[in-house]
Order: C-alpha cells, then sequence, then structure tokens
C-alpha cells in the first residue's frame, strides 16, 4: 500500500505536490478511492487525497449557487440542498461509498437526468486546482457571468485528477422537483424499446430521462419486477398536478398504453438505474459504458451479447449503453468493436488490474489529438506525477 498524504487544505495540497515533482515521484490523487478501479490502475509510491480537504464554503439558495471544498461528501451537499427544496442537476451515480464533490466532478459521472440537462461539467461554474507545477489556478466564478475566458472547468472534469487536484467546485443547482412519474411500457424489445424513448423524449411534455431494461434487469428492481419482461421507462418531473397531466398525455399519445407508476416508485427505480442496480456484475466481471447514437444502442447490445455473453441496459434514451461481462481481453474486443462499428465511444468502467493493465481503457486518439492532448498534459503536469497512465499508459 502507498503512503498517503491527506493535507487539510489548499496550500498543504500545492506544497506536497511541488516535493513530488522536485523529487519526480508520481502521486496517486483522489478523494474517498470510491472510482479507483476505474480505468488504468496509477502505479505511485505516495497517494494524495483530498478527503480532509472538506466543507461547504457559500450556499446561496436564492442564486441557486453552491461551492465545497474537493473533499465534502457529496451526501452532505445533497442534505443541505434539500433543506432548501434544492437538488444537483446531473443526478451523479452512487459508486456504494463516500463519494466527493471533487471526485463526481473529475471523473465528470452523471445519471439519467442527463439526456435532458447535461452532463456534470455543464453545471460546474467555477473551481480552483492546484497543476503538476504546485500552482494554484482557478476558472469561473460564483455567478455566471462570471465565467469568461478559457473555461479550464470543463477540460478538468473528466480528467480523472491527470491535469490538476481539484480543490473547490463552485456547482449551479435547482429546485428539486415535486413530484416524479414513470411511464411504464411492457414488451417492446430493444429496438422498439427506443422508438417509444425517442419518441417520448421529443414530446412537449419535458422528459427527464428515458431507459429500456431486459427482463433479466427488470426482475431485479423489486418495483418492476411484477411486469416478467423487458420495459421501457420515461420520467416527469415537475409539479404534483403538472406530472399526472403530462404523463396522461403522453401515455396517449404513445397508444394509450402502459401503466404509470406513483412518485414513491418512480424515485425507487430511477435511483437504482442511476446506480446501474439492473447490471449487477460478479466480482469476477467488467464493466463498460458506450455512447453512441440512441438507435444504434439496440446493435450494440445485441451485438456485444452475441460475442461475449455480456448483458445489458439502455439509458440516455438508447445512448448510453451499460454492460457486465467476463474481465478477458477478448470480451473487452468485442465492446470495443461494437462502439467503433456503431461510431461511439467506450469506457472501462470496473476490471480486474489485470485487465486494466493490460488494454485501453478509452479509445486511443487520433495522431493529431493526441500530440495536443500531450501537450496540454506537459503544460499542466510537466513531470508527469499526477495520476500518470490513468487515461493513457504512456501519460
Amino acid at each position: 500500500m502507498s503512503d498517503l498524504l491527506a493535507p487539510t487544505d489548499e496550500d498543504a495540497i500545492a506544497a506536497a505536490i511541488r516535493r513530488a515533482g522536485t523529487a519526480r515521484e508520481p502521486l496517486a490523487v483522489g478523494g474517498n478511492g470510491t472510482k479507483s478501479a476505474m480505468l488504468r490502475p496509477v502505479q505511485a509510491a505516495r497517494s494524495l487525497s483530498t478527503g480532509n480537504l472538506t466543507g461547504i464554503t457559500l450556499y446561496s439558495p436564492k442564486e441557486l449557487i453552491i461551492s465545497a471544498r474537493a473533499g465534502t461528501p457529496l451526501s452532505e451537499i445533497e442534505a443541505t440542498l434539500n433543506e432548501q427544496g434544492q437538488h444537483v442537476i446531473a443526478e451523479p451515480p452512487d459508486p456504494g461509498g463516500p463519494q466527493t464533490i471533487g471526485g463526481v466532478v473529475a471523473t465528470n459521472l452523471s445519471g439519467p437526468r442527463r439526456v435532458a440537462w447535461g452532463a456534470m461539467r455543464d453545471h460546474l461554474l467555477g473551481l480552483r486546482a492546484v497543476n503538476g507545477h504546485g500552482q494554484v489556478i482557478h476558472s469561473g466564478g460564483r455567478v455566471l457571468k462570471n465565467v469568461t475566458g478559457l473555461d479550464l472547468c470543463k477540460l478538468l472534469a473528466g480528467s480523472h485528477g491527470t491535469l490538476a487536484v481539484i480543490t473547490e467546485v463552485t456547482l449551479k443547482v435547482l429546485p428539486a422537483p415535486e413530484a416524479v412519474g414513470t411511464l411504464v411500457l411492457p414488451g417492446l424489445d430493444a429496438a422498439d424499446g427506443v422508438s417509444s424513448l425517442s419518441a417520448a423524449l421529443g414530446s412537449p411534455y419535458s422528459v427527464s430521462a428515458a431507459a429500456w431494461l431486459p427482463a433479466d434487469a427488470t426482475d431485479r428492481i423489486p418495483m418492476l419486477s411484477a411486469f416478467h419482461g423487458p420495459v421501457a421507462l420515461v420520467r416527469i418531473e415537475e409539479f404534483a398536478p403538472s406530472v399526472a397531466y403530462r404523463m396522461r398525455k403522453l401515455r396517449d399519445e404513445l397508444g394509450g398504453r402502459g401503466e404509470i407508476l406513483d412518485d414513491a416508485a418512480s424515485r425507487s427505480v430511477w435511483h437504482a438505474i442511476r446506480d446501474r442496480e439492473p447490471l449487477v456484475p460478479m466480482t469476477d466481471e467488467a464493466v463498460w459504458r458506450v455512447s453512441v447514437r440512441p438507435s444504434a444502442g439496440a446493435q450494440v447490445l445485441r451485438s456485444v451479447g452475441d460475442a461475449c455473453g455480456a448483458r445489458g441496459y439502455l439509458d440516455w434514451g438508447g445512448g448510453l449503453v451499460s454492460l457486465a461481462g467476463p474481465a478477458t481481453a477478448a470480451a473487452h474486443e468485442a465492446v470495443q468493436m461494437a462502439a467503433r462499428d456503431a461510431g461511439g465511444s467506450w469506457m472501462l468502467m470496473q476490471g480486474s488490474e489485470t485487465l486494466r493493465v493490460a488494454v485501453d481503457v478509452i479509445p486511443p486518439e487520433p495522431e493529431p489529438l493526441a500530440r495536443i492532448t500531450q501537450r496540454v498534459k506537459a503544460a499542466f503536469d510537466p513531470h508527469g506525477i499526477l495520476n500518470p497512465g490513468r487515461l493513457y499508459a504512456s501519460l
């Protein structure tokens, strides 16, 4: 196990990075380690954690803005927002541990609401971070009009700690919905399910989530197990009377079939989908995310299933394929091939360390883009000490 550095303030983080840079000692950067099984493992003698850098530094409910240090638990932020009837827009998935807001932003993970409201990075107004020089940098601000110039927020969101260590973030938040409703369309195969989801998303009823689950996935969710087969799911969130009205209208437009779930059942179902509960991967299995145009999602599911027996479900109207299957190079190649054939992208979300070292965990970049990536990495982290090898073996 590597030595753990867990500073309690930004200056100490900067000092630790400067020392590591001088000594050319790589650092495994993280928060509470809830996402350590993602992507490539980092080989480093020391770990630098932001887990002790905690606390909400600004909350203005009327301005719909919250700022917090990177190590602040997401649960603490959600509890604070809930007291004022507000929520984190991107609906980040729960990995099954005390994840931090810095980790959520650094990985840019988003839940079912992404199809309507965008990714986590789209709600990031500002941040502070320490780069590989040990310099404190900041971007954006605490109001929308301050977000000008080079948008480092979007660059660092999703960089997985390879460019800088995020120390504080500022997010835009929104009022939480008073009520949630879900239209369940049973008995549809993946292709027909995506067609219905597309029609729902194209309707005027402000659909906030759209997913398709096969029969085995449906059986794993208590609120859906009674349907005994594949289902397409469409969510609407708003004031209670509006949800009830729009649910009825949407059902009518989709042929007058299907069942409407109430608020409690709907929230339970979408929490399960957000947290990948329909997959329930076995301990020795790998998990992938494939992003494609929605109309190609069903084909990706079928291709990967035929090639290696992997199973999965569709979110984001068919545009996100979540897969679990054998943690083998052959299965990984099948996922890559299906994604490439569909013109999409992929990410290895979970797998054995042996697999994650041996394969590309995200698609290799074309040479011109790879050169830009190398220059950006060199500018932010000239000594290559921040999460080396996390995304690409050579960086």
